[in-house]
């Protein structure tokens, strides 16, 4: 299976064609699946239900894993949806989106830990959504660029 690192490699022919490999995923596929963590933050912090930040938890717990995102309920429908629609597959580095997703397992467990504190989890829950919100909605990820701009300094 060839590593389709270059997003212009299968330019001429299917869109979903591309292939992805462990250190590759669908950038429409990442997409979404900020798009299903804002919906679950945003009603987490309108509800305080804490099966919705278990499930965060958890979620994120699979997708911070080299050995276990494919286990990600979330990721697995962004790819479900991703392929029901056939939008573009456009490969995209992993390990930053790790890095990412490890950012983001830190503060769903700090939410968790003060969930009985309102404030600090509006304060935590409301900076994932606007991260998560960026990704989804403008493909910025936030963590990745602190991931590139670590290993920027660390080469140096």
């Amino acid at each position: 299976m060839p590593n389709s690192s270059n997003s212009n490699s299968n330019s001429s022919s299917s869109t979903n064609t591309t292939t992805i490999t462990s250190l590759t995923s669908s950038e429409s596929r990442i997409r979404l699946t900020a798009g299903a963590v804002l919906v679950l933050i945003v009603i987490y912090l309108r509800t305080s239900n804490p099966w919705v930040i278990l499930l965060l938890l958890f979620d994120f717990s699979l997708r911070a894993s080299s050995d276990l995102a494919y286990l990600s309920p979330l990721a697995a429908t962004g790819g479900l949806i991703t392929r029901a629609l056939r939008l573009p597959v456009k490969p995209v580095y992993m390990p930053p989106k790790r890095f990412a997703a490890r950012i983001g397992l830190l503060f769903i467990l700090a939410i968790i830990i003060l969930h009985h504190s309102q404030l600090a989890t509006i304060a935590l829950g409301s900076v994932i959504a606007l991260f998560a919100a960026l990704e989804s909605l403008a493909g910025f990820c936030a963590g990745c660029w602190v991931y590139t701009a670590f290993m920027r300094l660390r080469s140096r």
